[in-house]
């Protein structure tokens, strides 16, 4: 069993509140409109009756185990006051022909007060002062009947039942707090199984602990994204986004102390989780820091770095795999980001992996790695398709995209393993989209995002 992180999983919570907010408006609002506009008043009225035996005895000690005897015999008297005997007598005299006297009996509650021989009689209806009546017409039917039984002349009616003011039932307070109560319940039992059940890596620690490899950044959810703008780096340098790729680049230049990184690829599990817009915008970073870059469109499939860019794709790598490398110039792009240049897709192959196997794109690649001093290759997904295993043996690293709360751990896990089967160094994963406001790294980032 996986153990649960509480820590997490309260991270996770914060995901839900919206959630939280619409159950629990929809369980206030059922409880007002059920309280206000369909809930009968009901109304209750009571009485006590005390009951001993004669006076009669001659000493004070008879009088006192009279007392006690008429204690114990409280639950007897208390099935009479609700018994047939007593009921049909106070339907009769009242002439509630509308009442049986089983509905009489569910809407009466009768309790010895404890330690006493006294009995309380209450009385439930939707009439208050027909409440008031019955409770008093039971006591009196009761007291007639209860004395004839046992021989009883000392029974006594302590109260007159007075007419009720207010329903008995008017519990709206405690039904708003009860619905707030049980809506949070259940939308945090939604999320704790939800989480539990959870396959996807939803934080650092499960990629450090459960595959042994670094995050070698995050990259926040960005609204900018929304309004079609992806060069985050370029348009919006101060922006939080920013912030986290050139972290990113830091960190991938800290593992280049002791060795010559100049190719990287950059690939992911599963379609849909960033990873273009990862290394489009890590290559504008690096152009950024004075190096020489070229971004490579090596998605054969589904390349998009022509739309980010918003350039032209019909001469791309595809093309340039069947061409002469001699005019590889041809096929090499200029951006508006000074330092910046990147061949595209071009057409789309029916054979992709054949060309990304071929021994000239591995010529290709050695020759652009003597004339740049970044080349990032923006590969396909990993999963189910052999393009970015291909590739990660051609390079220096390799860095896996995951989208926060996506990716699913099977898929990572197999990924990472035909990865390395064919010796590719994982720079490390880059966590995407991930939700500052519920991360618990959010406090690394402290610039604002500009608008």
């Amino acid at each position: 069993m996986e153990e649960i992180n509480i820590k997490d999983f309260f991270s996770y919570l914060k995901r839900y509140i919206l959630g939280f907010v619409v159950v629990i408006a929809l369980a206030v609002t059922g409880v007002l409109v059920y309280d206000l506009n369909f809930k009968k008043p009901v109304y209750q009225a009571s009485t006590t009756v005390v009951i001993a035996k004669s006076d009669s005895a001659d000493s004070s000690a008879a009088t006192l185990n009279d007392v006690n005897a008429s204690q114990k015999l409280t639950a007897t008297y208390s099935e009479i006051a609700k018994s047939e005997l007593v009921l049909n007598q106070v339907v009769e005299n009242l002439e509630l022909s509308s009442t049986s006297v089983k509905d009489l009996n569910q809407n009466i509650t009768v309790k010895p007060i404890e330690d006493t021989s006294i009995l309380k009689i209450q009385v439930k209806d939707l009439d208050a002062k027909q409440a008031a009546v019955i409770a008093n017409e039971i006591a009196q039917v009761f007291m007639k009947e209860v004395a004839g039984i046992y021989k009883l002349d000392n029974v006594s009616q302590l109260s007159v039942p007075e007419v009720p003011e207010a329903p008995a039932n008017n519990t709206l307070n405690r039904d708003l707090i009860l619905a707030v109560a049980i809506a949070t319940l259940v939308v945090a039992g939604f999320a704790f199984v939800r989480f539990y059940l959870d396959d996807t890596v939803k934080s650092g620690d499960d990629i450090e602990k459960t595959f042994g490899l670094p995050v070698a950044g995050r990259v926040c959810k960005s609204d900018a994204k929304k309004n079609g703008e992806e060069l985050i780096v370029e348009k919006m340098p101060k922006a939080i986004v920013s912030e986290n790729i050139k972290s990113l680049r830091t960190n991938l230049q800290f593992t280049a102390v002791d060795k010559d990184i100049k190719t990287i690829l950059i690939t992911s599990t599963n379609a849909g989780e960033g990873k273009s817009f990862v290394a489009a915008n890590l290559a504008i970073s690096f152009a950024q820091a004075d190096k020489k870059v070229l971004l490579i469109d090596c998605d054969l499939r589904k390349g998009r770095v022509h739309k980010l860019f918003k350039v032209l794709n019909r001469k791309g790598l595809s093309n340039l795999l069947t061409d002469d490398l001699k005019n590889m110039n041809d096929y090499i792009t200029n951006t508006s980001v000074k330092n910046l240049s990147i061949i595209t897709c071009g057409t789309y192959p029916p054979n992709p992996s054949e060309l990304l196997a071929s021994k000239k794109n591995k010529r290709l690649i050695s020759s652009l790695r003597t004339k740049y001093d970044i080349v990032i290759l923006d590969g396909a997904p990993v999963g189910g398709l052999a393009d970015s295993v291909i590739l990660a043996s051609l390079v220096d690293e390799a860095l896996i995209v995951t989208r926060d709360a996506s990716t699913a751990k099977s898929d990572f896990a197999a990924a990472k393993d035909v990865l390395e089967k064919v010796g590719a160094r994982i720079a490390g994963v880059v966590f995407n989209v991930v939700n500052r406001k519920s991360s618990k790294y959010y406090n690394y980032y402290y610039y604002g995002e500009s608008k």
